[in-house]
């Protein structure tokens, strides 16, 4: 782009105006106030964690009261002790978590040799889960080791839990693990 002597002054002058008119006594921040206050005046606020990373950055959310429940908006919690009101690129997007027309929420099963997915309950599904957990722990179940020190352990399952868990959570999920038999539970902050 070039522009002229003469093109760069006339738009230095023209922005110096508008800056001087701007100070004229018209005073924008109630108007931008009473904006903000708008997108959230009647919304129902929750506070939660941030699930992308282990970091726990606290964010509010905002969702209608109509009874749609949709997300209006999220910003961060300026009381978090960690992130103090602000969030990475990713925590900011947190939205489209709820917002998404792609994302999926009812299960899906493929049978093992089909190229196709199809939807299943959730009923069905967890009874699936829960079968194939429990055919695992019986087939793979230890009582003693080679010295024949009694473990009680299986080793045909492993777990990586979630950074996103607080320390209540975390430690009903190992006790869970824990007495399923299972000794391989990793964490995903740590991966």
């Amino acid at each position: 782009m070039k522009v002229t002597r003469r093109e760069f002054i006339q738009v230095t002058g023209a922005t110096a105006a508008g800056l001087a008119v701007s100070g004229l006594g018209f005073d924008l921040k109630p108007v931008k106030a009473h904006a903000q206050m708008l997108k959230t005046k009647y919304a129902k606020e929750t506070t939660t964690i941030c699930c992308y990373c282990a970091v726990g950055c606290g964010a509010i959310v905002h969702t209608s009261k109509r009874g749609d429940g949709r997300v209006i908006n999220i910003e961060g919690d300026p009381d978090h002790v960690i992130n103090r009101g602000s969030l990475c690129s990713k925590g900011a997007s947190l939205k489209q978590l709820t917002e998404n027309e792609n994302r999926l929420t009812e299960p899906m099963y493929r049978a093992p040799y089909s190229k196709e997915w199809k939807q299943v309950s959730w009923d069905w599904a967890l009874s699936k889960i829960a079968k194939r957990v429990k055919e695992t722990r019986d087939a793979t179940f230890k009582v003693k080791n080679k010295k024949g020190q009694v473990v009680n352990r299986t080793e045909g399952i492993v777990s990586v839990g979630s950074s996103a868990l607080d320390n209540e959570e975390c430690w009903i999920y190992q006790a869970l693990m824990r007495s399923l038999g299972l000794v391989y539970v990793e964490h995903q902050a740590r991966i």
